[in-house]
């Protein structure tokens, strides 16, 4: 790669945080350690994942998807590994766009390695605060067959989720029952989870509210993740006997994780939306000569 400098930004979407790479033409090829190295929150940038902003047409994984959407985010783990969807990370990517000048607020639609998915970017407030971003998440998959979560000795059932990524959803009486998560907790059976999961621990907080902690995996515990708050409110819904398409209406979940709050909606015909903040914090760039060593 060209050792000019290299610009990034720092976004968050509820404390999910994340270094921003603007790559149009597909041009920068980050390997897992020129991640992990931008991610190390002492001697990097610091943040839970990388965004790489990259026109469709540039990337192959994307190519297909470019008739109906313009931009690809390309999403890494802060270990380095890919990731198929990240849910807060569509949020700040779409709030990336905004900010550059290259959408307007409105609808927009933006390739993921989990399909495309819609955003919408909420106008601003008569106080100028950027608007709210719902995004589209797909449709969540409940594969059959049991599952359990392990901590500290105790095992609990779960329920497995897929929102584009793997999930494991399990009820505790209290936050603290998830442990420290600084390392994975154990999911079985393994076969389940064939590329690992992240793992949700959630509370009740009152009717259609809950809260959460989680285990992201390549990341260890984050302070929110969005595809993770979408598959909560999914498998509580269905504890509930709250299922829209038996309903036919949508229901509404509001969902605390650690860095915010969001709000989490399922239609009757599957579709799961999103709506929280994203907030651009920071640019600037990268030295060329701390970079190159571990960029390929």
């Amino acid at each position: 790669m060209s050792t000019a400098q290299i610009a990034f930004l720092k976004g968050h979407g509820t404390e999910n945080d994340f270094v921003i790479i603007p790559d149009y033409d597909g041009l920068i090829e980050l390997s897992p350690a020129a991640v992990a190295r931008l991610c190390d929150r002492r001697a990097g940038i610091g943040a839970d994942g990388v965004l790489r902003v990259v026109r469709s047409t540039a990337h192959p994984e994307a190519r297909a998807m470019a008739g109906e959407a313009e931009w690809f985010m390309d999403y890494r783990n802060s270990d380095g590994s890919i990731a198929e969807m990240c849910g807060n990370g569509l949020r700040v990517f779409a709030r990336y766009l905004q900010w550059s000048g290259l959408v307007e607020a409105g609808d927009l639609a933006i390739a993921t390695r989990a399909g495309i998915r819609g955003a919408h970017i909420a106008k601003a407030g008569p106080d100028g605060e950027p608007g709210d971003i719902t995004t589209s998440m797909g449709r969540a998959v409940l594969p059959e067959g049991e599952v359990t979560v392990t901590v500290d000795g105790r095992t609990r059932p779960a329920r497995n989720v897929n929102m584009g990524n793997p999930h494991a959803v399990t009820f505790v009486d209290d936050l603290a029952d998830a442990g420290h998560l600084l390392t994975a907790p154990v999911v079985a059976p393994a076969a389940a989870y064939p590329d690992g999961t992240n793992v949700e621990f959630v509370v009740d907080r009152g009717p259609r509210h809950v809260a959460l902690r989680v285990h992201e995996r390549g990341s260890g515990e984050t302070r929110s993740c969005g595809t993770g708050a979408c598959a909560v409110m999914v498998a509580t819904a269905r504890r509930d006997g709250a299922d829209p398409a038996v309903l036919g209406h949508p229901v509404t979940y509001t969902v605390d994780v650690p860095g915010g709050r969001l709000l989490i909606s399922e239609h009757p015909d599957g579709t799961v939306e999103m709506t929280g903040p994203a907030v651009i914090v920071a640019e600037g760039v990268l030295d060329a000569d701390w970079f190159a060593p571990v960029a390929a």
